[in-house]
């Protein structure tokens, strides 16, 4: 299954550091998905790094978003890490127990992410916030937590290894319309 593909197209967390914060999870998040802030970490060599919390019904406002770099960590027998790019972002996810990086959706903030990365099959008005899920999901309104206007349906272009040339994915350009 191919994962989803985040692209912020605009958001004042590219701006405002205290938007931005580090986290752990105990299971995989592709980028674009949904989750709360947590307790702090207890491993000494998580400093300042959150656990993620999955969305409840009374807790769908101040959610954060995964975002962090396609690039893939290979981890050698000595323990170093090195970063090699990924040709099809399709493949990134955020690992269980390694340290990612998350915004925290603000009005107004534009972001492009891909089909994948929204439940609910057909496009509606709206993307939102669900319980026990952190994956957005469509919806005909806007509820009071995390929500996002579906802007328009548009595509990304991604490279694929088995196909020369781009490969076009559906993608939605979405505003966040309250958090």
């Amino acid at each position: 299954m191919a994962k989803s593909i985040l692209i912020p197209t605009l958001i004042a967390a590219k701006n405002i550091d205290s938007l931005n914060r580090s986290f752990v999870s105990t299971v995989d998040l592709d980028n674009g998905n949904v989750f709360g802030k947590g307790e702090l970490s207890t491993n000494s060599n998580e400093s300042q790094v959150y656990k993620t919390v999955t969305p409840a019904t009374d807790s769908l406002s101040g959610l954060y978003m995964a975002f962090s770099p396609e690039d893939v960590v290979l981890t050698d027998d000595l323990g170093n890490q090195f970063k090699v790019g990924t040709l099809d972002p399709r493949a990134f996810t955020n690992r269980a127990n390694v340290v990612f990086s998350g915004f925290k959706p603000q009005v107004g903030d534009l972001v492009l992410i891909s089909a994948d990365g929204i439940s609910g099959g057909t496009a509606k008005a709206y993307a939102v916030a669900t319980n026990g899920s952190s994956v957005l999901a469509f919806a005909d309104n806007a509820i009071s937590g995390l929500s996002f206007k579906v802007v328009e349906t548009t595509y990304i272009s991604v490279a694929s290894a088995n196909n020369i040339g781009s490969q076009r994915v559906t993608a939605y350009l979405l505003e966040c319309v309250a958090n």
